[in-house]
């Protein structure tokens, strides 16, 4: 379920909401298009989902994502989700306002490379590890570029 979850937000649902949104605009593919719906869809609903995730069911993350099976780490775990819930819900809410497109990339687009490079790090990954690895660097760098793309058409 972990994968078609994450997958779903990370890559399939983005790809279908740009196909969408050029097939009823009649517009060609766009790199500030292709930002708007990861930051969407990557950024806002993956981070918010995790966050609630993580603020209601602490021990997922902690034990399956981290192993660590130690209550109190739970603690941090919640703060993590206070931040994915934060941060998620200005991705969401970039579709209303655009103006939130660029300073929501950046945001979540650094803290999703950032996380994947943590990852890279760990030793005996576990298979959803492993797949929050592929995901958040595959993200990372799709907004990236979307967002370097945005900044050099307003220079």
């Amino acid at each position: 379920m972990y994968l078609v979850s994450v997958l779903g937000l990370a890559v399939v649902l983005p790809i279908v909401s740009i196909l969408l949104d050029m097939t009823l605009a009649g517009s060609a593919i766009t790199l500030p298009l292709v930002g708007k719906w990861f930051v969407f869809w990557a950024v806002g609903i993956r981070l918010f989902m995790a966050g609630i995730r993580q603020v209601l069911q602490p021990s997922f993350t902690a034990v399956t994502i981290f192993k660590i099976k130690d209550p109190e780490a739970e603690k941090l775990v919640t703060e993590i989700g206070f931040g994915n819930l934060s941060m998620g819900l200005i991705g969401i809410l970039s579709l209303a306002v655009p103006n939130w497109l660029v300073p929501s990339g950046v945001a979540g687009g650094l803290y999703l490379g950032l996380a994947g490079l943590k990852h890279i790090a760990s030793k005996n990954r576990t298979r959803e590890e492993t797949i929050a690895m592929v995901t958040d660097l595959l993200v990372a760098l799709i907004v990236g570029i979307a967002i370097a793309a945005i900044f050099l058409q307003r220079a």
